[in-house]
């Protein structure tokens, strides 16, 4: 059993995948300070100063509350609209470079593809050029 564990870690899809969720990570963190630290910034200035992580409707009883973390110290109840709209906005972020990369990946792949079509086929082994000709003598006797 341990040898067939470590035959499967070894394989390269195992090992791939693991690459790929240390990239993601890596690369949610990069989306996460883009959104909040780039995006989100301007857009509340444009929008009059919003602060869209502040953007919240209490659902519970209490007063009004000056930004959700004081909201949520109180134990309100709260949609966190503004939380939302954040998270869509990195979802679209995150789906958009992973469209480009698929189109890159894609267009190399297409371009290998059609680099090996242009390529001549490879000369037939030694064994099968002699039995062609054993056979083309056989069949002129």
């Amino acid at each position: 059993m341990r040898q067939e564990f470590i035959k499967f870690i070894a394989r390269g899809n195992v090992i791939d995948l693991a690459v790929g969720i240390i990239i993601g990570a890596a690369f949610t963190a990069i989306v996460n300070s883009l959104v909040n630290d780039i995006i989100m910034p301007p857009i509340g200035v444009i929008l009059g100063g919003v602060d869209f992580s502040n953007i919240f409707v209490t659902l519970s009883s209490g007063g009004p509350y000056a930004s959700l973390a004081a909201a949520q110290q109180a134990g309100a109840a709260t949609l966190n609209i503004g939380v939302f709209i954040n998270a869509v906005i990195k979802f679209l972020i995150v789906a958009f470079a992973v469209f480009i990369l698929v189109k890159q990946v894609n267009a190399l792949q297409a371009r290998l593809v059609g680099e090996k079509a242009k390529a001549p086929p490879p000369p037939p082994p030694k064994q099968e050029v002699l039995l062609e000709e054993i056979r083309d003598l056989l069949k002129n006797r």
